[in-house]
């Protein structure tokens, strides 16, 4: 496995503008992904992400920067920094929207697994927990776009 990037294909049935939105906005975000999401979707803004653990309690947040806002195509953001500094190595999580004849393909790519200068053991763990949870979120993702489209 060359633990390069991670890519993630789902097809929604709703417009790029939708999909854009709920990609982009902490607001909606946090509907599929985090906890919580604070950010301005706004180029070299920085943000947080937050994940309560059920069982303890605790919040884990994450740090981000986003880097590209192009509506209804592009949203794409930096985070997991090394030692949590903005500035340093990170991984870049990029969604790229494609209008189709029912709806949006939505492409989630994240990279820089290998550039994070993780011994080979913590990048394989680290490889196999992002596509693990990407797994689990982007099929979220296209259930709370669907039930944001259906709903009255």
């Amino acid at each position: 496995m060359e633990h390069g990037s991670i890519e993630r294909d789902i097809h929604v049935d709703a417009s790029p503008e939708v999909v854009f939105e709920v990609i982009s906005r902490p607001e909606h975000m946090r509907e599929w992904w985090p906890d919580d999401a604070r950010f301005e979707p706004v180029e070299g803004a920085p943000g947080e992400l937050f994940w309560r653990d059920a069982v303890t309690g605790e919040t884990m947040t994450v740090a981000l920067t986003v880097v590209e806002v192009d509506p209804p195509s592009r949203f794409s953001f930096r985070w997991c920094y090394v030692d949590g500094a903005r500035g340093g190595d990170s991984l870049l999580v990029t969604f790229d929207l494609e209008p189709t004849q029912q709806g949006t393909r939505v492409r989630m790519t994240e990279t820089g697994f290998r550039e994070m200068g993780w011994e080979v053991a913590v990048l394989e763990e680290q490889y196999r927990e992002h596509a693990t949870a990407w797994d689990h979120y982007i099929p979220r993702l296209g259930a709370y776009v669907e039930r944001l489209v259906s709903a009255p």
